[in-house]
């Protein structure tokens, strides 16, 4: 186990900065597990021989895996500290990618997704906790380019899964090399990142705790954002084609357009929320996604439907960051603020795509979309609680420092 080394840090330690390009690199990594499995699912669909329903049950399984398991990795922490345990969780996660692809039918892979979806949500909550712990020492906001490389890392394993679907490479040996060669890159740049550790008299985090009052305004904030961008990820292709009458490739496009939208303003996003700060950038935001929102239902063409869900991507890019960032800071213990944040914008990213379905068969999906824009646009209302308390001062740490082992 790596010693810490006592004193005070600065945002001019190398180790600091070391550490910043090392969480990022995690978050790349988380990303990129993401990315790869995503692009085999209708492989794991015809080889599972299950039908759409049956799948969509199998792909509900990583947000139930995911939300008992998070309030645990405040735990692993405390436990072996905040590298190594990082780096177990990050290693499972990249295992685990290869199980769906090994499963011949539905009740393997639900439990296989299940295990993915834990193991995705433990690393998810203790990335997010160190990416805040980075972000208070450097004195400056770092978590939406943190949450860019997520998305950057995302990008990367999609584009490395078309390319084994294209070229006709099985699902199995696939993300079986994807696992191994990921696996490895996480185990490398674990070695970076900051190795907190808890003090003599600090009590473990409780397995599981119902979410403060603040921690639930902040989660609601993340559900507005989420519930659009899940909406949009999942809906824009089909809105284009079966609203405005475009072709595949056009609706295929608009989706990729959207996905590259919100990497890119998260990877800005820092600069913006440190010149404004996290509420006033996410009441923009809200202004953002409501007009892009107004411009997707109203739109006649594509190109106006397009720029509407660049808006949209534009205004809600940089929430979900921040909503980890506040409450990470909101009270004693950040992993299980973190946790319950994380729980909550899970349910919406499995909430949103089916609701969105459900209320366009009963209506239009032009009505969907309105209720899209509704919640985007109600990011203006409920942005103030990520206000940061009067007096906050960015703490010092004991930092680890790599070299030591």
């Amino acid at each position: 186990m790596d010693g810490s080394t006592d004193g005070r840090t600065d945002p001019g330690d190398p180790r600091v900065r070391r550490a910043r390009l090392a969480i990022a690199a995690v978050f790349a990594v988380h990303g990129a597990v993401s990315g790869n499995l995503a692009t085999r699912i209708p492989w794991i669909q015809e080889h599972t021989g299950i039908g759409p329903g049956l799948l969509g049950l199998a792909l509900t399984c990583p947000a139930v895996g995911a939300a008992l398991a998070m309030p645990l990795a405040g735990r692993v922490g405390h436990r072996y500290g905040s590298r190594a345990g990082l780096r177990a969780l990050l290693c499972l996660l990249c295992a685990s990618l290869a199980l769906p692809a090994l499963c011949p039918g539905l009740v393997a892979l639900c439990g296989a997704m299940a295990v993915y979806g834990a193991a995705s949500g433990m690393a998810d909550v203790a990335m997010n906790a160190l990416g805040v712990r980075t972000e208070e020492l450097l004195g400056r906001p770092v978590m939406s380019g943190l949450h860019g490389m997520w998305s950057v890392g995302a990008l990367a394993g999609s584009a490395a899964g078309t390319v084994a679907a294209h070229t006709g490479t099985g699902a199995r040996l696939h993300l079986g090399l994807a696992a191994v060669v990921l696996l490895g890159l996480g185990v490398l740049v674990c070695h970076g990142v900051l190795d907190l550790r808890p003090g003599p008299d600090e009590d473990a985090p409780p397995r599981f705790a119902l979410p403060r009052r603040a921690v639930l305004a902040i989660g609601a904030v993340g559900f507005c954002a989420v519930f659009a961008e899940g909406a949009s990820l999942d809906w824009s292709a089909v809105y284009l084609r079966d609203v405005i009458g475009s072709d595949a490739g056009v609706a295929a496009a608009c989706t990729t357009a959207f996905s590259c939208t919100m990497a890119v303003a998260r990877l800005a996003g820092d600069a913006v929320v440190g010149r404004f700060g996290p509420v006033r950038t996410v009441r923009a935001g809200g202004v953002l996604a409501g007009l892009g929102g107004i411009l997707v239902v109203c739109a006649h063409e594509a190109v106006q439907a397009m720029a509407g869900f660049g808006l949209l991507g534009l205004g809600i890019a940089v929430v979900v960051p921040l909503a980890f960032a506040a409450a990470g800071r909101s009270g004693p213990e950040p992993s299980g603020a973190i946790a319950g944040v994380a729980t909550i914008t899970y349910t919406s990213w499995l909430v949103a795509p089916g609701l969105i379905g459900q209320l366009a068969h009963a209506t239009s999906l032009t009505v969907s979309f309105t209720l899209v824009t509704v919640t985007a646009a109600g990011l203006t209302v409920v942005a103030g609680a990520l206000r940061t308390p009067s007096g906050h001062a960015v703490e010092t740490a004991a930092v680890s420092s790599p070299a030591r082992r």
